[in-house]
């Protein structure tokens, strides 16, 4: 795990590649075939680097160090700082969120049954439209995996001995 300032040198480090490159998020994501959320979350150290990836990486970031890719190959420290909520654009990201989520549990169960999304087997973009007024929208799409409830037999508990009944 690296430690708070290593790991704050590091996401500057990648940053400044970024900035170097003189490309979006959007535009490395065109680039490597990655969302580019995916993309913003492998230069916070928020995402783990795949093998496969790296080409694509380098090519898009022409100035990443040996050192920072053999950093971003290794499973980062998934975290955030709490004080974050307090940004503007993630307070209102989280708002809706909290507002809308009940809503959204709702269709879940209505369309899929009980169960949730998966953050974890998830893709996740932003992109920008023009609204039916001509004004700029963002749209934040949330692509998870439907993951059911399982009912909790005994039976399909691995971690239970057979138990013989008489």
């Amino acid at each position: 795990m690296e430690a708070s300032g290593e790991r704050a040198e590091v996401v500057r480090s990648l940053m400044e590649a970024k900035e170097e490159s003189g490309k979006t998020f959007s535009e490395i994501a065109a680039e490597t075939g990655l969302t580019n959320v995916y993309v913003a979350q492998l230069l916070r150290r928020q995402a783990h680097l795949k093998a496969d990836t790296v080409p694509a990486l380098r090519a898009a970031l022409p100035t990443l160090t040996d050192d920072l890719v053999q950093l971003m190959m290794q499973p980062p420290f998934r975290s955030y700082n709490p004080d974050i909520v307090h940004e503007p654009a993630i307070y209102r990201l989280n708002e809706a969120v909290m507002h809308f989520g009940e809503s959204i549990k709702e269709i879940i169960n209505e369309e899929f049954g009980d169960g949730i999304m998966s953050a974890i087997d998830f893709y996740c973009s932003v992109d920008k439209v023009q609204g039916a007024d001509g004004k700029d929208r963002v749209v934040v799409t949330f692509d998870g995996k439907y993951l059911p409830y399982t009912e909790q037999k005994s039976e399909h508990m691995m971690s239970r001995p057979t138990r013989k009944t008489s």
